[in-house]
């Protein structure tokens, strides 16, 4: 009888779409108007990920602006200088593209145009973006707040999508820390 209780609270937590446990791979970016929970995918790019949980256990993205977002395109952060040139003290990564796809809700790795310069900048899409799919590197995906991310302050187009006074990252945590 347990066993059958058990498989059908399974069964009925999949239909509704309960969301898995985090684990070591849940990151939690807070904004002004709420929680953005992203999973990162080390099956897909190991060493990306490694970097971001890296430096979210530095505090290196507190307060670091939304600094280029195109309305239908993609939200980009990462640079505590705010410029789209900044980036953290450690290393440069090699490419670790793979044929996912980018869609709403993709997280990938922003780069100059050197494809092994990827560092600590990242985006999330707004949408399918198939252009960018074999040319950057996809590190996650956003699993809860696709609303939140819809609310971060937009660009101008005629200046490539930067932001006057632009959103922030409030805090951006592990789950495993648990907060």
């Amino acid at each position: 009888m347990t066993r059958w209780l058990v498989a059908l609270v399974f069964t009925v937590a999949a239909a509704f779409g309960a969301a898995a446990a985090p684990d070591a791979n849940t990151v939690y970016l807070d904004t002004k108007d709420g929680r953005i929970t992203i999973q990162l995918r080390p099956d897909l790019a190991p060493k990306h990920a490694e970097q971001i949980k890296t430096l979210v256990r530095q505090g290196f993205y507190n307060g670091v602006p939304f600094h280029r977002v195109i309305d239908g395109f993609m939200a980009q952060t990462g640079d505590p200088t705010g410029t789209g040139t900044g980036k953290s003290k450690l290393p440069d990564l090699k490419a670790e593209f793979t044929p996912t796809p980018f869609k709403r809700g993709t997280v990938g790795m922003a780069r100059s145009q050197d494809p092994n310069s990827a560092n600590s900048q990242f985006f999330i899409c707004f949408g399918d973006a198939s252009f960018l799919n074999n040319q950057y590197t996809v590190v996650g995906e956003v699993t809860a707040g696709m609303n939140v991310v819809d609310k971060i302050k937009k660009g101008s187009s005629s200046q490539n999508g930067a932001v006057p006074n632009p959103d922030k990252i409030v805090t951006m945590t592990l789950a495993q820390d648990g907060r």
